[in-house]
């Protein structure tokens, strides 16, 4: 008597190989897959009319004044006002995330994927991550405003300018916003890397910080790039957190330049507050700055996701050669 049992009986395993040799349709797979593709070509047909109307009303804007548009303040006519604000308090916004959540972030993913033990502490801390991770951003905007506002208040400049409404205030709320993000993409990175890969690099005497640092890291690295770049594409294009950390329009401090960093102690302005403002204006001469305004943030977080893929490939690249 045979030991072995097969696994497929000979009818089916019949209709198996005809369907390999014949390349059978299956009638479900293929509507589902025709499902899929057609709800990606409206999704993509919609932000296309979008992105189109959107353009072709700024474009009178970029044609006519692209470099006062770019580097005026915020004034009250249409025809003269400008976005340089926005795009301070949006540049230093990225900083905080890009220098703060980045690092926290991927260190402490690498903390409870490589080092923590799996126990009910590290399964509650992932539960929580995974929570923040979905809780809406007008709740990080209360957190600021609550904690971040509180410390600063005062604490730079003249409190006659600041009562804790600063950039750096802005800066950290939108960082903590994306933190879980980062925390989360890193840690599914991280997860992801063969274990025969750590073993390999054991197995020739390295060290755990040698595997992480030589091995792992730079395995993991595509995910990590991406989930960290789209969170801070995410971060930058968030209105209603800095509404509620305090976030103005019109005159915002004597600090004017670009790179002052005594403006961190200021009031602030960003891009999606910018738009806000513009967008909430009577008036038709106005729809053409807010749509031209819409354009340059679209632009700033496109060009950030084309970064993570640019990067992701390069990483794969180096990964595969």
């Amino acid at each position: 008597m045979s030991i072995t049992q097969p696994i497929l009986d000979k009818n089916t395993s019949d209709r198996v190989r005809r369907q390999l040799e014949t390349g059978g349709f299956n009638l479900t797979e293929g509507v589902f897959k025709w499902a899929l593709i057609s709800t990606l070509g409206f999704a993509l047909l919609v932000l296309a009319v979008l992105v189109y109307d959107v353009f072709v009303d700024g474009f009178p804007v970029f044609s006519e004044r692209l470099d006062t548009f770019l580097a005026n303040p915020s004034r009250t006519r249409a025809d003269e006002t400008g976005i340089f604000q926005g795009l301070r308090g949006t540049f230093w916004i990225g900083v905080f995330v890009i220098f703060l959540t980045f690092p926290v972030g991927i260190a402490a993913a690498i903390y409870l994927e490589e080092y923590a033990s799996d126990n009910w502490l590290t399964r509650t801390i992932n539960i929580n991550i995974r929570n923040l991770a979905g809780v809406p951003s007008v709740v990080y905007g209360i957190l600021g405003l609550t904690i971040f506002v509180g410390i600063f208040k005062g604490v730079y400049g003249d409190v006659a300018l600041s009562r804790g409404n600063t950039t750096t205030a802005g800066g950290l709320t939108l960082a903590a916003l994306a933190l879980p993000v980062v925390i989360i993409t890193s840690a599914e990175a991280i997860r992801a890397v063969p274990s025969s890969l750590r073993e390999a690099a054991y197995g020739v005497g390295a060290t755990k910080w040698e595997v992480i640092k030589s091995h792992t890291l730079p395995y993991a690295a595509p995910g990590i790039l991406t989930g960290t770049l789209l969170s801070l594409a995410r971060a930058l294009g968030e209105a209603a957190p800095l509404i509620l950390v305090g976030a103005v329009q019109g005159k915002l401090g004597p600090r004017t330049g670009f790179f002052e960093l005594q403006q961190l102690g200021e009031k602030f302005t960003a891009m999606p507050i910018v738009i806000t403002d513009m967008a909430k204006q009577p008036g038709a001469e106005w729809q053409p700055v807010t749509s031209a305004a819409i354009v340059v943030l679209l632009l700033v977080v496109l060009s950030f996701n084309a970064a993570a893929v640019i990067l992701r490939n390069r990483f794969e690249r180096k990964r595969q050669g």
